[in-house]
């Protein structure tokens, strides 16, 4: 009976069905599969993926970085091109202080371990990018960071769930069709994908992602080079040594870092051409829109530029297309080209994100930014963060959030935020007496690195306690949350605030700007808002701002009009510990803010002030008034004397022997006068005083 009633499955029909049952169930789609659930998903292992996956893994928290590449830092093992890094490698500064030495170490993570720091890896000023993957490779390993190389996602999505952080878990689809679900996603991709312009005759650019890197291949030619950043000018220097000439279009002006003090614009080491040009050796730069242009290749090989208005004129032969110099033999251009160059730079790579994450908007700088928010989560997306490069929306062309030596502590302020919001881990802070509050900022604006390269973007935050007698230290919180600063660090700030940022005098930075003029820097402290170069700055606010106040702040400004504003004047040597030019003017603005003194004083100096003050400064309150004691003086000894408080030592010891006292008598002051010596002026505990 059971075979006659199997029989049917093997019959034709039968067989068939079984066929089509295994091919289903092994060729099924993956994304079948079951997801694996991490809480916190990171998309790419370069600098700013494996920062993140640093601070993750400290703090025992459950991760993965997803790299499709065999090793980290896979962008550096091709570009830069020509290998030369232009972060600055500065291994000496005559300090011993690490955070210090951050300042000027440009390519270094952070982390507790001591070998990780890129001066050991290169000598080099300007290293090779090579050194920078060696150092990244170490970095993921000697820590023991989690990621999964040869991984490439290939697509993310959301799927709601009310039961998740955020509303909803992002699902990661790997190439192998492997989803990943994930509570919160870290994205690090950086800039992928490079720019280009569409016009005419634009496919006969080579990019600079696959251009050549011989010299020889460029020997007597004439070169366009379509662009003006930093990637135009590297492959400038490497060829214009055996070049005919170079000549360099693009639609604006060159930016010089050291006119607009942002890394991100032309840095020396790369500027040779300008020499070249500026001094008549046939080089030249030239401004115009691309768009308004057209690349004619002649039967020769070589390329003219002509306008796009030429080309749409009919569907003329290429010989035949007119030229500018047809009509104006003067025409700049008018010479062929053997090879165009195009190095327009790069933008985020959106292909693999679902339109539901709403991660661009569509305008010019959402092509190339994802939209983020200040605090670097995505404004379509909660739960969504941008980190490293691709978060350089938030300070383009402002501060250094866009490079490692910024960006680093752009990670960590995310990671702060986000164990807040997720495991209810305050924002770290230190507390402290109010007389210690000029000391430490004193001490943080000469030292500190995040302060100092996210300039404008990252501030130090004292929240006032009640009465203003102690303040709660916050470090590198992003300045354009600070209205949202009690919900994002888990701090009250009910008593008022300081706010310590560093600056560049507002006119003082421009691509016109000529910042070697004379009188370019100010000395004295009665004109240090007029300071240019970065100086620091503190507001003080009574109230947090509100969110409208932030938004609508004065243009120029990165926080609201506060209270009170005081600029530390700027130093030459960045060393902030003048006492009379630097820190009597700060503890004076605090003073001022705070309606007390904060100085310092001896004992017996706030023993005066209890017998003739009614409200001590805070000092004394927290010195003398807690048993911490004086030290003896025969003034003071006299002072106790003259007040009537204490007894003539010369008159107890004649009284000591008087058998007429009595017990429970008592002499002026209302002390006991008790046989044996008197109370020592110059005990520990108040009350004997």
């Amino acid at each position: 009976m059971g075979l006659s009633a199997a029989a049917p499955l093997w019959g034709a029909p039968g067989l068939l069905l079984t066929i089509a049952l295994h091919l289903a169930l092994s060729l099924r789609p993956a994304q079948a599969w079951a997801p694996v659930h991490r809480d916190y998903c990171v998309l790419g292992a370069g600098p700013a993926g494996l920062q993140m996956a640093y601070f993750l893994q400290r703090a025992g928290r459950d991760y993965m970085v997803f790299e499709r590449a065999p090793g980290p830092g896979s962008f550096f093992m091709r570009y830069p091109r020509h290998r030369k890094l232009i972060s600055i490698n500065k291994r000496y500064t005559g300090k011993t202080n690490a955070e210090f030495n951050l300042r000027h170490d440009w390519n270094s993570l952070l982390s507790h371990d001591p070998r990780l720091l890129f001066r050991h890896y290169s000598d080099a000023y300007y290293p090779d990018a090579s050194d920078m993957v060696r150092y990244l490779s170490d970095f993921a390993e000697r820590l023991g960071l989690h990621v999964l190389y040869n991984t490439t996602i290939a697509h993310v999505t959301l799927n709601k769930d009310r039961g998740a952080w955020n509303g909803h878990y992002f699902i990661l689809t790997d190439h192998r069709g492997q989803a990943y679900q994930c509570s919160v996603l870290l994205v690090a991709t950086g800039l992928s994908v490079p720019n280009q312009v569409d016009f005419p005759g634009s496919e006969y650019a080579d990019g600079y992602e696959s251009v050549s890197v011989d010299p020889k291949d460029f020997v007597g030619q004439n070169v366009l080079i379509l662009g003006r950043g930093n990637s135009a000018f590297e492959t400038a220097e490497n060829i214009f040594s055996v070049t005919n000439f170079i000549h360099m279009l693009s639609r604006s002006r060159v930016r010089l870092s050291w006119a607009t003090h942002y890394v991100g614009d032309l840095r020396a080491i790369n500027n040779g051409l300008l020499d070249t040009y500026q001094l008549k050796s046939l080089d030249g730069l030239l401004e115009s829109d691309l768009t308004d242009l057209a690349i004619v290749k002649d039967h020769q090989g070589k390329f003219h530029i002509t306008l796009k208005l030429f080309m749409e004129a009919g569907n003329q032969s290429s010989d035949a297309i007119p030229l500018p110099q047809d009509d104006n033999d003067n025409f700049a251009m008018r010479v062929a080209y053997d090879r165009v160059i195009r190095c327009l730079g790069w933008k985020f790579d959106f292909s693999i994100f679902s339109k539901s994450l709403r991660l661009s908007s569509g305008s010019e700088l959402s092509k190339k930014y994802p939209l983020v928010r200040a605090s670097y989560e995505s404004k379509g997306s909660r739960g969504l963060f941008i980190l490293g490069t691709a978060s350089h929306s938030v300070d383009y062309r402002k501060s250094a959030g866009g490079f490692i030596h910024g960006f680093r502590y752009t990670v960590r302020a995310v990671h702060r935020l986000l164990e807040q919001r997720h495991h209810g881990v305050a924002w770290p802070s230190t507390k402290h007496p109010i007389t210690h509050l000029a000391s430490a900022i004193i001490r943080r604006i000469n030292e500190a690195s995040g302060l100092y390269q996210m300039f404008s973007v990252l501030a130090d935050v004292v929240l006032l306690k009640e009465n203003a007698t102690v303040f709660e230290y916050l470090e590198e919180f992003p300045m354009q949350m600070l209205a949202q600063l009690e919900t994002i660090t888990g701090k009250r700030a009910r008593h008022g605030l300081f706010v310590i940022n560093m600056e560049y005098g507002r006119n003082y930075s421009g691509p016109d700007k000529d910042v070697f003029f004379s009188d370019r820097s100010v000395g004295h402290m009665e004109d240090a808002w007029l300071s240019n170069f970065l100086h620091p700055v503190i507001y003080y606010y009574r109230h947090l701002p509100t969110e409208q106040e932030v938004r609508f702040r004065p243009a120029g400004w990165p926080l609201p009009r506060p209270w009170a504003l005081h600029h530390v004047v700027e130093d030459f040597l960045t060393d902030w510990t003048a006492p009379v030019g630097h820190i009597l003017p700060l503890r004076r603005f605090l003073e001022n803010c705070l309606d007390t003194d904060l100085r310092s004083f001896y004992a017996e100096s706030c023993f005066l002030f209890a017998l003739t003050h009614q409200k001590l400064p805070p000092f004394c309150q927290q010195g003398y008034l807690r048993t911490q004691g004086l030290v003896g003086t025969e003034s003071l000894r006299q002072h106790g004397v003259e007040s009537g408080l204490l007894w003539d030592s010369a008159i107890t010891g004649q009284r000591q022997g008087a058998s007429e006292q009595q017990p429970g008598d008592h002499g002026p002051g209302g002390h006991p006068l008790a046989p044996g010596p008197p109370v020592s002026p110059f005990s520990s505990n108040k009350e004997e005083l």
